[in-house]
């Protein structure tokens, strides 16, 4: 039976064995630590990652997959016998060139319907609509029908983050109308809203614990919600944000995945973040 692929890109942090189980192809973006790059996924684990940046001098960078990669993944799956569309989700358009070197791949290649859609969103957020397009597909969803099924995730998708640090998002030009946090005392956490597919300001916070509860309060406001999902740059205290979080949803309702390079670069360290879909 005919079905239509689903392509990605790394900003995704979509586990392996759920794109590979789905059949999702996942286009690596790249990572620079100053002279040295990296294929995000391919040539620098989560892992790696973590314990580079923390003992670099120098802040990790991002760059886009080149429209060759996008061009490749259309035409390896265009290939295949039972592909009757392709799909492809990207990160925010607001804070990447990923999905304008989709779209540039996607005129490239002909005989196969290649629609790219703006997901507005990161991470598990985007983790999410790709998954629920991936299971659209094989069960015999059109390329119309996935696409007007990811604009309406996109528009109930939320994704809140509180971090340690303004610097990454700062010194990668990501800092977006949270530009006022900049000023704010060393000790204040700050709270973002990534939402709308843009950084927005949206707290500050005096304590980490106060912080992570503001996190809760979010899901709690939402609630009832759908694929909840918390997203940890290697936060040592998670288990005691899955314990707040249990106080509002049921706890084997949460699905925890470590950020990967790409948001990980712009979030810096100890990044805790939520995402999820409010029901329609």
């Amino acid at each position: 039976m005919s079905r239509v692929r689903i392509v990605t890109d790394s900003a995704s942090d979509l586990p392996q064995e759920i794109a590979d189980e789905l059949g999702i192809v996942v286009v690596p973006l790249k990572i620079r630590f100053g002279d040295d790059e990296f294929v995000d996924r391919e040539e620098l684990s989560v892992a790696d990652f973590y314990r580079r940046m923390a003992t670099s001098d120098v802040l990790p960078q991002t760059a886009a997959p080149p429209p060759g990669a996008f061009e490749a993944a259309f035409r390896s799956l265009a290939a295949e016998p039972d592909t009757s569309g392709i799909v492809c989700i990207d990160l925010s358009s607001a804070l990447s060139a990923t999905m304008q070197s989709a779209e540039n791949a996607a005129r490239a290649v002909e005989g196969v319907d290649v629609r790219v859609v703006d997901s507005r969103s990161i991470t598990g957020g985007l983790g999410a609509m790709v998954i629920a397009a991936a299971r659209a597909g094989a069960a015999g969803a059109t390329v119309d029908d996935i696409v007007a099924l990811v604009d309406d995730l996109s528009r109930r998708t939320r994704v809140y983050g509180t971090l340690d640090t303004l610097e990454n998002l700062k010194k990668g030009g990501r800092i977006g109308n949270a530009q006022a946090l900049l000023g704010t005392m060393l000790s204040i956490k700050p709270c973002v809203d990534l939402s709308s597919g843009s950084v927005e300001e949206a707290g500050r916070q005096r304590t980490r614990k106060k912080a992570l509860a503001w996190l809760r309060d979010k899901v709690a406001a939402d609630a009832p919600v759908e694929s909840l999902t918390v997203i940890h740059g290697q936060c040592e205290d998670l288990p005691e944000f899955l314990d707040m979080l249990a106080t509002v949803v049921d706890r084997s309702s949460i699905s925890v995945n470590t950020l990967g390079a790409v948001i990980g670069t712009h979030g810096g360290p100890r990044v805790m973040g939520v995402c999820y879909q409010v029901r329609a």
